[in-house]
């Protein structure tokens, strides 16, 4: 079968197709007939090798986070679909493998798509749509009333954070450029500033929380909009030793290690009187579950910018390294 691999670190000439055997799913998995993938900067990110210190792949590595397609087959003992069931799934972060024909994935990571979805929508959700509510509701807690800043809210994790966080009634502030402005309000934004102004936290103050998806210069001034007590939940910072615990389940010698390379980081929170914490998103087929049912009452909305055939799968990836996505970029294997 045709697949999209990496065969090393790198830029992106460490990427390309390769016809690999059609994987065999074992005890508690599926085969799925991958239909759509989703494509995230967690995978140029990995291409990189920005994450050899969380996880090492053998290469050749074939890539993608997130899928969509129908169940072709079981394994021993997988009994939660059949065979023609359309599904989606964040994959296993330590195997990868979207960006293929066919994919194994264990089925406590699958999750019905809705009545409606199609498919190469469906496959823009799993990674950005879990990361959005693991934050919002398991990190940040928001609840109703509270005041809360999305960095670069026209992205594909921002499109989600916005809607999820107006559904457990939040009060939205976020930065755009001038061509995401209309989306970010269609989604429900409150506020939103112009992101190509330098200071946007000349226009925040006593913020409950904020979700930064930029890192860098953006999240040290996302520490003075947050009133103290509250919490900087980033996706694009540095880990820190509550990422190694909680997320990785790592012993102490990385919990260590996180410290070091974060110690600035959390000392200009803790400056600010604000807690910092970096987040990992795990897989969830039961709270991918949740996500379907928001999509089918209509609560959410997945946003896919640009759909690329699976062939031009080298061109998606370079368009979603420019920055230039508003939602979510897929490539589509198959026709629904």
């Amino acid at each position: 079968m045709k697949s999209f691999a990496m065969t090393g670190y790198g830029g992106p000439e460490m990427s390309g197709f390769r016809e690999i055997d059609r994987p065999r799913p074992g005890p508690g998995e599926m085969l799925v007939r991958v239909h759509a993938a989703g494509l995230n900067p967690l995978d140029y990110k990995i291409r990189r090798g920005d994450l050899k210190a969380v996880e090492r792949f053998k290469m050749p590595a074939v890539m993608g986070n997130e899928i969509a397609g129908i169940v072709e087959a079981a394994g021993e003992g997988a009994t939660r679909f059949a065979p023609g069931d359309r599904v989606f799934a964040r994959m296993p972060k330590d195997r990868l493998g979207a960006f293929a024909e066919y994919a194994v994935v264990p089925e406590d990571l699958l999750a019905l798509v809705p009545d409606g979805l199609d498919l190469v929508t469906a496959a823009s959700v799993p990674l950005a749509g879990l990361t959005a509510l693991q934050a919002l509701r398991d990190e940040l807690g928001v609840k109703p009333g509270d005041r809360i800043f999305i960095s670069a809210g026209a992205g594909g994790v921002g499109t989600f954070a916005i809607q999820i966080a107006k559904w457990f009634g939040a009060e939205v502030s976020t930065t755009a450029s001038p061509r995401g402005r209309d989306l970010v309000e269609r989604l429900g934004a409150d506020h939103v500033i112009d992101y190509t102004q330098p200071r946007f936290q000349d226009h925040l103050r006593e913020m409950d929380g904020a979700f930064d998806l930029l890192g860098g210069a953006a999240l040290e001034a996302t520490f003075g909009v947050v009133k103290p007590g509250g919490m900087v939940l980033s996706i694009a910072g540095l880990p820190e030793p509550a990422t190694a615990r909680k997320d990785l389940n790592a012993g102490p010698v990385m919990a260590a290690a996180f410290w070091f390379v974060s110690r600035r980081l959390r000392n200009k929170a803790r400056d600010h009187g604000v807690r910092y914490r970096f987040l990992l998103m795990h897989p969830s087929g039961a709270e991918l579950a949740e996500l379907a049912d928001l999509i089918a009452q209509g609560r959410l909305r997945p946003v896919v910018d640009r759909v690329f055939p699976f062939a031009e799968t080298c061109a998606a990836m370079a368009y979603l390294e420019s920055g230039r996505a508003k939602g979510k970029v897929v490539v589509q294997m198959a026709e629904e």
